[in-house]
């Protein structure tokens, strides 16, 4: 059975469970059970090589005790309501409440990273049978020891997130594969460099980050240094689980810097020098607003509580000085006036905002059709000029959707481009004297797009006249035909 054919049977034996309400709850559900099966066989493996490690998890609640029925010397495997009463009022609670201050180390880093997505997840299952049949499955088909599986684990991952765009809500933490991978090689992170998506989302940005910079290391120690570098946030629980078990198939054994936290909570003002990134990739949540009294951790004339707009203000304070961002943004903040006006301002003043590629709609079907843009900046200079380059669809398509999604192939022409500019018929430069004369509008249009040829006049009226003429003599057969039927009748 493949992967994604394993996905697909736990999701149906799930849509029997009266608890489980939707595509939502089922991806939920199947979070945090494929997260506790990946962070029990890293425990098996650690313990494996390092004989003096002990897990932090109580050997009652260890997956090859109550779940893994093929296990050696596990005894009666629990099902039904005693199962129901084990994940219920003993795993979840336990794993809730660990003691951390009795453990320290690696146990001490993972049993913080257990307690932050327990904390966040919930068994929606009513049926202690179809739980049992649910977790059978997992264990003969999942396991993320094998090489094979761990490098199969994409297609458990695009299962997910073709699941997640059925559930409704999946776009505030979904980007197409092909804008984070653009994005993210256009930045260029390096090694040494801190990386940070302060709305990771399911980790998209940070995976592709994580696998550009690896590529390039070739010490145990500079890998090390890697994973400390990568840092994510994320909002809500169900992106955070399976964030943090994507970057734990990816090789980021205890990903204890992608906190399930809200970035925007924490005052502006507070953050100082050693909070300070790298390199920031990040397709914020937009259209939608922030809780009340959270524009209150800015400043006055950055107050508003549109999504994206804060978040644009706290990747230029995070950014140290040289330091380089790609921010997904959407046409809203190019050309919105008041506070997205000075906003603008602050960012061509402080930063140089040296390309906006122009992304086309559908981009982001089926969540939305708001028209979305890719910025890149480096703060500490001034912007001088600003490079627009629009992304044309694919030749034969008028929109993407799920079976025609946007790839990565179709951003070659792009990073072809990209260090050796010159106006074309997609790409065009703007003078910072016209954006500041335009009051900071970045909605620019292309200039270069060719015109539609227009016809003869002459050949215009002609075709025109012909047209009337067929319209009058199809006229003029019905009322003949009318004219027939009343006599007739």
């Amino acid at each position: 059975m493949t992967l994604s054919t394993t996905i697909k049977s736990i999701q149906d034996i799930m849509r029997k469970d009266a608890g489980v309400d939707g595509d939502a709850q089922r991806v939920g559900q199947l979070g945090w059970l494929l997260f506790y099966k990946i962070f029990s066989d890293l425990e098996l493996q650690t313990e494996l090589l390092q004989s003096d490690y002990t897990s932090p998890v109580p050997d009652r609640l260890r997956w090859e005790t109550w779940a893994d029925e093929t296990s050696a010397g596990a005894g009666n495997i629990p099902t039904g309501d005693e199962l129901l009463e084990l994940v219920d009022n003993d795993l979840f609670p336990s794993f809730t409440e660990i003691d951390l201050s009795v453990l320290d180390g690696l146990a001490r880093d993972r049993a913080v990273l257990l307690r932050a997505v327990f904390e966040g997840a919930f068994n929606y299952m009513k049926n202690g049978t179809l739980l049992r049949q649910v977790i059978n499955t997992v264990n003969h088909n999942i396991d993320f020891n094998e090489a094979d599986t761990r490098h199969l684990f994409g297609d458990i991952y695009e299962q997910i997130l073709r699941d997640l765009q059925g559930a409704g809500n999946a776009g505030e933490f979904y980007t197409p594969r092909a804008v984070t991978q653009f994005a993210v090689d256009m930045v260029d992170p390096q090694a040494g460099e801190t990386i940070l998506d302060p709305a990771c989302g399911t980790g998209g940005f940070l995976t592709c980050a994580y696998e550009h910079v690896k590529a390039g290391i070739d010490t145990p120690e500079d890998l090390a240094e890697l994973k400390r570098n990568i840092r994510g946030v994320e909002k809500k629980a169900l992106p955070h689980v399976l964030c943090t078990t994507n970057m734990m198939i990816h090789g980021i054994e205890v990903p204890s810097n992608i906190r399930h936290d809200n970035t925007l909570a924490r005052p502006l003002r507070d953050y100082g020098k050693n909070d300070q990134i790298d390199v920031v990739v990040t397709n914020p949540p937009f259209g939608g607003m922030e809780e009340d009294g959270i524009e209150n951790n800015f400043p006055a004339e950055f107050r508003t509580r549109e999504t994206a707009d804060l978040f644009l203000v706290l990747v230029m304070e995070l950014l140290k000085d040289g330091g380089r961002a790609a921010i997904v943004l959407p046409d809203g903040t190019l050309f919105g006036e008041g506070m997205k006006t000075r906003l603008k301002q602050r960012l061509v003043e402080e930063c140089d905002l040296h390309t906006i590629v122009r992304l086309p709609n559908g981009v982001f079907n089926p969540y939305t059709g708001i028209k979305t843009n890719v910025l890149f900046f480096t703060k500490g200079q001034p912007t001088k000029e600003i490079w627009y380059y629009e992304h044309p669809y694919p030749e034969g398509y008028k929109s993407y959707s799920k079976t025609k999604p946007m790839r990565i192939e179709e951003f070659e022409p792009e990073k072809a481009w990209w260090d050796n500019r010159e106006e074309t018929e997609h790409a065009w430069r703007v003078p910072i004297e016209d954006i500041v004369a335009g009051g900071y509008n970045l909605d620019l249009k292309n200039p270069n797009t060719p015109e539609e040829g227009h016809e003869d006049p002459d050949e215009l009226l002609a075709q025109y006249n012909e047209a009337a003429a067929a319209v009058e003599e199809i006229q003029q057969a019905l009322r003949d035909s009318l004219a027939q039927s009343l006599g007739n009748g």
